[in-house]
This record gives C-alpha cells, structure tokens and sequence, in this order.
C-alpha cells in the first residue's frame, strides 16, 4: 500500500522551511529530491570506500570497483540492456548526447540529414546543429501542434533515405508530452537511420526497456531519479559504441600508449577517460534501487491522481491557461495567468514556500511556437501531495489579485 506520508519520511529536506512557510517542492522536472537512503551512501562511500576504481591492487581500491561495477550492472537491469558494458557513465544527458554527437562526426558527411522534434530541451538541439556546422549535414524538425503533440504524419515525411539520425525526447521537459517514441525509432530503422531518445524526463515516471524498444541510444542524469547531480549514463547498442571513436582521451580509455600509437581499452571504458564520479555512480545505483522497491507502476498512478487534480483545480481559475494538452503527458503543468509575466507569479509563490520554475525551461522553441516568454511550470512527484497542490492554488490566486 502506498502511502505518500511515509515515503516523505525519507526526504529530509521536505521537513524544511522556505521564508518562514513549509517547502513545497514543485520543481521536480528540473531536479527532483534526494532520499536518507541516497544521502546515506554518499556518506558511507566517503567514510569508507573512497579510493579510485579499477587501477589499484589495494583493498579500498577493490570495493570501490566492485561498488561501481555493481552500480553499473542495476542500471543495466533496470534499462534492460543486453550487455553492461552498453552502460556508459556520463557527467549527465547532456554529457550523453554530446558525447554521441562528437562521434557521428567522423560518420556523416555533406548532405546527410539528421531530425530532431520541436519539442526539444536545448541540450537534444545545440550539439545537433554544431555537429551540421561540422560536417555539412542538414537538420529538420518535426512540428509540433497547438496540443503540445508532434506532427507525426509530418515526421513520416522527413524520413527518406537521406536520414541518418533521429534524436527526441522521451517526455517533453516544459509540457510533460509523452511522445510515441516506439513508432518514431521503426519508422527511422526503415531508412537505417539511429535513434538517440532523451529519457532524461521520463525515467522518473516510466520504467524502460531498451531492448523492447529496439532504441539504439537511450541517455538519462541521475538527479532526475532521486540521485545525486553531476552523474547520469548513455545507453548505446554495443555495435554502435564500437563505431564510435572515443570523445575523450587520457587515462582509464587506454590499452596501450606510446608515442608513436595509442590503443583504446574495450567498452565500456574507451567512453570513461579520466577518474568519475566514483560516488554519483554508487548512489545512482542505490536511486534506482529506491525507485523500483516503490514500483513504477505505483508512482505512474499516483503521479497520475495528482496531474488530473492539479489541472482540474487550476483551471478554475479565471485567466489560466495551460499549455501542453497532450493525451499521454507526465505529471507537468506549464501555466500562464493572463497578461501578468510568469517569473512575477514565480516570485510571489517563492515568498510563500513554493518551489516552481519559469521562463522557457531550455526550450525556447516551444515558447516561440505558442508566442510566449516563457510559462510557470509546476512538476510533480510521488512524494508531492494534493495538499501541497491546493497550496499552489491558493497561491496562483494570491498571485493574481496581487499583479491584477
């Protein structure tokens, strides 16, 4: 049985203060909050295992391996890769995706396409653009509608020969759109063309099977899932991490150096130069152990429970409109009040305890497609109430009369 007060237990920093009024914490899209069990392990590595991995013969050295590795191998479980050295470690998504897209730089040439959809958080556009500049490729988006959905129908007609790359988002970050990421990676293996989906908002809502979707490359961060900032992971086929060259050089991604040649060590260390977050890789792994003693399906139907709440009591109020009316969407609410600026209702509902984000979320597309500056965007989680949501309500209200 789920009860949301007893997993509130867990986050310490629920139990604070926020200029005088009790936290409420809203901004779960950005990064969600830590549980004692994740904060314990980072304590406990520190206190007891801290060492570097894999190069010493050492005792310290040898458990902090194995900690790592063991790590490694939950994510591998938990994402359903075939292999664990499919498990690349990363700094985070955006880590991730540039990794691959450095790599697809020695792979496409002039007039090679790539599509990206105009759902986007920068991170899943930049590095795509730079790589065009690079390499003489052309990129395409597929539009989306007044819904906050994609124009799938209009993807199918970008795809051609040409296409050799596809890169969206699992869940779109500023309107919770869960996109049919399974028809978007069949329709482009029909032109042979690779998959990179951005799972860095879904992974706190949905449990996914690389594997069953047949996904050439999957990237995530862990503080999206209840670990630490700073470590998160790429998922790629192993026969496309093998004809990928390695983004950085130095120690670790080595077998052998001279200096007339260097040789580059199996997978998956050819992707992880240099010394990692030895710790943000341990508490990673103890993360997606919490979130799967709860279960997915629990957290998917109570986020869900609080989605339709949320929605249905803002929306009683006079001048709200909330973009991003998708069908399939996670529990994300990007809202505006008419004619009064989002950052200004942001900052009144800061006063009164309450964590939400403004402005374009890094998707400064989606904001110019609806001709906004930006929204309020409150994101919920498992550990969220629907007391903290009728919080929010009286505060949108406060704000309203307040900047009318």
């Amino acid at each position: 049985m789920f009860k949301v007060e007893d997993i509130r237990k867990d986050f310490p920093i629920l139990s604070r203060k926020v200029n005088g009024k009790p936290l409420v914490y809203f901004d779960n899209a950005a990064t969600s909050q830590t549980p004692k069990q994740v904060i314990d392990a980072i304590v406990d590595y520190y206190s007891n295992y801290n060492a570097n991995i894999h190069r010493g013969v050492h005792t310290l050295s040898q458990e902090a391996t194995d900690l790592y590795e063991q790590a490694r191998h939950k994510i591998q479980t938990h994402f359903n890769a075939k292999f664990s050295h499919e498990i690349i470690f990363t700094s985070g998504t955006t880590h991730s995706i540039n990794l691959v897209a450095n790599g697809f730089s020695s792979l496409l040439k002039k007039g090679d396409e790539i599509i990206v959809s105009a759902l986007e958080h920068h991170s899943n556009i930049v590095p795509w653009q730079m790589l065009c500049e690079r390499t003489g490729a052309i990129l395409k988006v597929i539009p989306m509608n007044q819904q906050g959905e994609l124009e799938i129908a209009d993807y199918d007609k970008l795809l051609s020969k040409n296409t050799k790359l596809v890169f969206v988002n699992h869940v779109s970050n500023a309107l919770g759109t869960i996109n049919p990421i399974q028809y978007i990676i069949e329709k482009a293996h029909h032109v042979g063309a690779a998959v990179l989906i951005d799972g860095a908002q879904s992974c706190p809502h949905i449990k996914t099977d690389v594997q069953a979707l047949d996904v050439d490359f999957y990237v995530t961060s862990a503080h999206k899932i209840c670990g630490p900032t700073g470590v998160g992971m790429l998922y790629g086929k192993e026969e496309w991490l093998k004809k990928l060259p390695p983004y950085q050089g130095g120690g670790e991604m080595i077998a052998e150096v001279t200096f007339e040649k260097t040789t580059y060590a199996d997978l998956p260390h050819k992707f992880e130069a240099g010394t990692p977050n030895i710790c943000g890789g341990i508490a990673f792994g103890v993360a997606i152990d919490y979130m799967n003693a709860i279960g997915f399906e629990t957290i998917a139907t109570y986020e869900n429970e609080l989605l339709e709440y949320a929605t249905n009591e803002l929306l009683k109020i006079d001048g709200l409109k909330i973009y991003g009316t998708a069908k399939n969407k996670t529990s994300v609410i990007s809202f505006n009040l008419a004619g009064i600026h989002p950052y200004d209702v942001g900052s009144i509902l800061d006063k009164l305890g309450i964590a939400v984000r403004t402005g374009h979320h890094c998707a400064q597309p989606i904001m110019d497609y609806y001709k906004i500056p930006g929204t309020v965007r409150a994101s919920f989680s498992f550990y969220n109430t629907k007391s903290e949501i009728d919080t929010l309500v009286n505060g949108v209200k406060k704000a309203k009369m307040m900047l009318s």
